[in-house]
């Protein structure tokens, strides 16, 4: 053998985190095989309809009361009536006390599927949403107003790039805060990515910049109606109560967010193989950047300038509805639809109209490229509901009631927040865990001598430094939007979790000791 012949270095076997759709169905699965091993239960049920409080009991039986704050005093329910009859509190409720076990309500194999179509079904307000944005983004694209107008803020923001991630963090904040912008955000991708990757960031920073500061937001929720409200609304108490601490909190976490953002994006900025994502970085920028030669010849004519205006207006119109006016997605998506035939109609005629077919086209291509991101939230919806049809998710919720019971007051709330991030991997829905775990915890804070706001806080600290994480959440549609792996967002992430937790662990008991 000659000696000067080397030999073939052997290929290193390197794990590889799978993508979304794949966590998912395994996740799938194991919530079918936790039917079987978990026991099953529920509590009672209090929800408001004709006029009556209907009360559904484990067993099946249905009574019906006199929608009275005497009858909610009576089944233990802290709770004001006008909570319900204003409409405040829409979603079933738990009632204090009642749990009972039930026979066990195993999945079979069929559920893995089932549950995936069910729950894709549940989802279907968004996706609808998801898709009328898609295609108006698709017709924006294809007008060549987006591209001309990108190149345009590049060269106005060059050297002050940091300002624009400053800027969109705390709107995005703010947005969490005040009104628990989540799904919403999704809708800002299309827009700011291509800016922040001619900037010189990558996909991370453009996640960091709305995800993660709309969530840090909603953490530290001040007013927001999906979040604190309902969940002190359920916990009996005034949604200001706490408020203070509340805001303390929301500006240290802002700041802290704001540094580390700035911390990452300089980095990457000054050397581009620092980033997390770089091993992606060519399919990235191929998938969101827009290439010179696309806007070389392109003036940003006044057409383009209307069109791009159009566009950009709706969604702040999108968040003054769903502020002010209780929108929800099926008339966000109408907002969006009427925006998009409009551009389209501009898009379609004149001197350089792409024509009918062309709008056409580009609306349904432009829809066609986030059904993706719609199936991977009904996905993760299909996990809640095989939960919920094995009857788990209660007895899960009075398991955690009982380890905090007969404890000091700041053992008691640091345990109760570590059950809320838990519990927010179960529940991704913040009005949907509120109601259903609030009226459970809340009286258990009268039992250890601690305000009833710190539970409030201990959830919102909890689940939003799970949902961080929990791929049952938005985290995964996220993700697959940007082709972004998780195992690259887990390593950039984990460093605000623990900062929500520690430092929200550190106002609790504050709380707990001062309040």
């Amino acid at each position: 053998m000659d000696a000067s012949v080397e030999p073939k270095p052997k290929k290193k076997f390197k794990l590889r985190m799978p993508g979304a759709f794949v966590i998912l169905f395994v996740l799938t699965i194991v919530a079918v095989f936790a039917t079987w091993v978990i026991p099953a239960g529920s509590y009672s049920k209090l929800s408001y309809s004709g006029g009556q409080l209907e009360i559904s009991r484990p067993a099946g039986k249905t009574v019906r009361v006199p929608a009275t704050q005497q009858e909610l005093d009576k089944l233990g329910v802290k709770i004001k009536i006008k909570e319900f009859t204003s409409g405040g509190i829409t979603q079933e409720v738990s009632i204090p006390n009642t749990y009972h076990r039930l026979k066990q309500r195993p999945a079979g194999l069929g559920a893995i599927t089932s549950s995936m179509v069910n729950g894709t079904i549940e989802a279907v307000d968004i996706m609808v949403f998801i898709f009328v944005l898609g295609g108006l983004i698709g017709v924006v694209k294809a007008s060549g107003a987006f591209e001309s107008g990108l190149m345009a803020l590049t060269k106005k923001t060059k050297g002050h790039e940091f300002m624009l991630i400053f800027m969109v963090s705390i709107l995005m904040v703010l947005g969490g805060t005040l009104c628990g912008i989540e799904e919403e955000a999704v809708a800002f991708y299309p827009i700011l990515v291509p800016i922040f990757i001619a900037m010189g960031y990558d996909s991370i920073v453009c996640v960091g910049a709305i995800f993660l500061s709309s969530s840090v937001g909603t953490a530290f929720s001040t007013i927001n109606p999906f979040s604190v409200v309902i969940a002190s609304n359920a916990a009996g108490i005034n949604f200001t109560e706490g408020i203070s601490w509340r805001i303390g909190g929301l500006v240290v976490a802002a700041i802290f967010v704001l540094f580390y953002l700035h911390w990452y994006s300089k980095k990457v900025k000054e050397t581009p193989s620092y980033s997390y994502t770089y091993e992606d970085k060519t399919s990235f920028d191929k998938m969101w950047s827009v290439s010179s030669e696309e806007t070389g010849n392109q003036a940003f004519t006044m057409r383009k300038k209307i069109i791009l205006v159009l566009f950009v207006i709706t969604f702040p119109i999108m968040v003054w509805g769903v502020m002010s006016q209780g929108w929800w997605f099926p008339t966000m998506a109408s907002s969006f639809l009427l925006f998009a035939i409009i551009i389209m109609f501009i898009t379609a005629t004149g001197k350089y109209g792409i024509g009918e077919k062309g709008v056409v086209d580009a609306f349904t291509n432009g829809a066609a490229s986030l059904v993706g991101v719609s199936l991977i939230i009904g996905l993760a919806r299909g996990i809640n509901l095989v939960m919920n049809n094995g009857m788990i998710s209660d007895t899960i919720l009075q398991y955690s009631s009982s380890l905090v019971a007969h404890v000091s007051g700041s053992v008691f709330i640091i345990v109760m927040m570590l059950i809320f991030f838990v519990l927010g991997f179960i529940v991704p829905s913040s009005s949907g865990l509120a109601v259903l775990a609030m009226p459970i915890f809340a009286p258990l804070a009268d039992t250890v001598d601690i305000p009833r706001y710190a539970v409030v806080t201990a959830y919102q600290f909890g689940q939003y430094a799970m949902l961080f994480l929990a791929p049952t959440g938005l985290v995964m549609a996220t993700l697959q939007m940007l082709d972004m792996k998780y195992s690259h967002w887990f390593k950039f992430v984990w460093p605000v979790v623990a900062f929500v937790l520690v430092f929200g662990g550190a106002i609790l008991v504050m709380e707990v000791m001062l309040g």
